[in-house]
């Protein structure tokens, strides 16, 4: 039986259907990814699939007793939640029940029969071992359960929601956007946990090689229809998806010709309206209404670079760069020639330095020390993935106008609303306000506005976010005839690899290297990917460098010759001989204790470790919280004799 059915279903928005009398199912361990256009509603249809709305008529049936996860494309951001109330929040239910059961098993006359109602919801929820499968998420996803939710950044947040959603044992994972706010380190994190999910999951993405990763199966949601492709593998499905259009416009191409066929008869003469079949005429009635119901092929984004006066040859020279706000700096000791039609990808988690390196080569932002030489005849155009560039209060045609109708590309003058169709805007939708667009209407008009201005040099930042497939490709076809230069800050993997000739991968401590071509050649050459730190890890990165510069100070003291002057005698150490004895064992106690814990994450995170039951794991989870207490404590006691020495 399938776990989700579509059954005739019909929603419409206004009078545009979103899904217009649909069948549909999801089937068990089907990894589903629901493609589309923006704007299609795919993200309504995941809300009718878990019941948050209903549809105008049809139904959506849902196998009894189906547990889902879902997980929205922008989850709210309760600030002064600490993290571990936050995963509690979405059992509520299962924490009542426990407290009502604790409560009158403590009574002194408990009511039975309200126990045994108690216990028959705690053991289908598994809401007795509630709370140690709250450890077990925090552990495994990396958080720390008494931090704020206001503390993390926009990738931590996406991994707490995560942890919320998978905290209720789901059957089914219904995703929108997972990748959203995620670098790429964490999106192969995520994908490798998704593959090893013990379920089905329906996702929506923009990110292909994800989609490429994690889905064993697609369906397509275009004009009120859905058209699923049971097969693995993007590609295969994008050349599926063609032969279907092409025997549709085959199949329209058709219809057209018999319908202009029966307009013709129709209105031929006197003699032969007089003798015409009725039942002729109704079937031509029924071509008209058929033609004038049909939905047109959503148009493709159409649009050039104009490309400015060359550059010169050299673009930017850094000589032993350190970059940043303060010493030491985001950067440290970087040195690079960029050449004019360099292709050129940044690469690295949130807050490792990407912005802080596009500022200081665009001279916003001078650097720390070294030298920095800026090319000549640069004309740069620049995507900024805050989209700040944008007056949200403005209609989109504002954004682009400067007092004018028409503007000129590629020296042709052409009407700025023709221009904006070139971007799929409607003129109804040129007229809307800004802030009513999409995140992909953002991206493009933000992407109008900028291939507006002629230029040799191009620094995007995340140009790639909540654009849909069909844009992505066109983006990348241009992008690749363009004849400049090219920097790029992307977490799209296949847009990267499309594009780089050269990756500067951030791999942490301010090491920045070159590998020759994009993303995935950088891996084969062993680059080092890096994911955002934990706000929690700097205290630990701090005790760490503390104990490390103790033991060194120590060291020094030891080697440092004595001078031919007399001294005062120095204070005798206050240690103890059984303390001293004590420090030199903690210090080997710590190296064992760091190794073996690092042996556990690696088995913890291993796919045979997932695939075994609840009651095979947590041993090996207690062991891990064990081991990372002790630790803790031998940091402590050694620090303590340190400053005691």
């Amino acid at each position: 039986m399938p776990l989700i059915q579509f059954h005739d279903l019909y929603l419409a928005q206004g009078d545009k259907p979103l899904l217009d009398h649909v069948d549909w199912q999801l089937e068990d361990n089907q990894r589903l990814c629901l493609m589309g256009r923006n704007g299609t509603g795919k993200s309504t249809m995941l809300k009718l699939l878990t019941l948050q709305i209903a549809p105008d008529s049809g139904s959506v049936r849902q196998q009894d007793g189906l547990r889902l996860g879902y997980l929205p494309q922008d989850p709210p951001t309760p600030d002064q939640q600490l993290v571990r109330d936050l995963l509690l929040d979405g059992q509520a239910e299962v924490r009542a029940a426990l407290d009502a059961y604790q409560e009158i098993a403590l009574s002194e006359q408990p009511d039975l029969d309200q126990m045994a109602r108690l216990q028959t919801l705690l053991d289908s929820q598994d809401g007795w071992t509630l709370e140690n499968r709250v450890e077990q998420l925090l552990t495994r996803f990396q958080l720390k359960g008494d931090m704020k939710m206001a503390e993390l950044s926009g990738g931590w947040r996406r991994r707490v929601w995560l942890a919320r959603v998978l905290l209720n044992n789901p059957q089914v994972l219904v995703l929108d956007e997972p990748t959203n706010h995620l670098d790429i380190a964490a999106i192969e994190w995520l994908e490798q946990m998704l593959l090893e999910f013990n379920g089905s999951i329906i996702f929506v993405t923009h990110d292909r090689s994800f989609a490429d990763k994690v889905a064993n199966a697609f369906v397509e949601l275009d004009r009120g229809k859905l058209y699923p492709f049971d097969k693995p593998g993007l590609e295969n499905f994008l050349a599926w998806r063609e032969s279907v259009l092409a025997e549709q416009e085959r199949a329209n191409a058709l219809f057209d010709k018999k319908l202009a066929e029966e307009e013709v008869w129709i209105r031929q003469g006197v003699k032969a309206r007089r003798t015409r079949n009725e039942g002729r005429v109704r079937a031509l009635k029924a071509l008209r209404q058929e033609r004038s119901e049909r939905r047109q092929k959503i148009g493709s984004a159409q649009f050039d670079l104009a490309a400015s006066e060359r550059s010169g040859q050299l673009v930017f020279d850094m000589q032993q760069l350190f970059m940043g706000y303060e010493q030491p700096g985001l950067i440290q000791n970087f040195s690079s020639v960029v050449m004019r039609g360099d292709r050129i990808a940044l690469i690295g988690p949130n807050g490792c330095g990407k912005s802080t390196l596009l500022k200081t080569l665009l001279g916003q932002l001078e650097p720390l020390s070294g030298s920095l030489k800026v090319g000549t005849k640069l004309e740069v155009a620049y995507f900024d993935q805050t989209r700040a560039q944008l007056d949200l209060e403005k209609s989109v045609l504002e954004n682009l106008q400067h007092g004018s109708d028409q503007i000129e590309i590629g020296g042709k003058s052409r009407h700025i609303l023709s221009y904006l169709q070139d971007f799929l805007f409607t003129p109804e939708r040129a007229r809307s306000p800004a802030k009513v667009l999409s995140g992909g209407e953002r991206n493009r008009l933000l992407l109008a506005r900028m291939f507006l201005k002629p230029a040799n040099l191009l620094i995007l930042d995340e140009p790639t976010n909540d654009l849909d497939v069909e844009t992505l490709e066109l983006l990348e076809a241009r992008l690749s005839d363009w004849p400049g230069t090219l920097m790029l800050v992307s977490h799209d993997r296949a847009f990267v690899d499309a594009l780089a000739t050269q990756s500067w991968v951030f791999e942490g401590k301010g090491v920045l290297r070159e590998y020759a071509g994009g993303f995935s050649d950088a891996r084969l050459q062993g680059a080092r990917l890096i994911s955002e730190a934990p706000p929690w890890m700097a205290e630990i990165e701090e005790a760490k460098l503390a104990a490390k510069e103790a033991q060194a100070a120590k060291e020094a003291s030891r080697a440092k010759p004595v001078a031919p002057i007399r001294v005062e005698p120095k204070a005798k150490s206050t240690l103890s001989y059984q303390e001293r004895q004590e420090l030199s064992k903690l210090t080997k106690q710590i190296e064992k204790l760091e190794a073996s814990i690092a042996q556990y994450q690696q088995q913890i995170s291993g796919s045979e470790f997932m695939a075994l039951s609840y009651e095979h794991q947590q041993p090996l989870y207690q062991q891990l919280r064990d081991q990372e207490q002790q630790l803790e404590e031998c940091m402590m006691r050694w620090m303590e004799l340190e400053e005691k020495a």
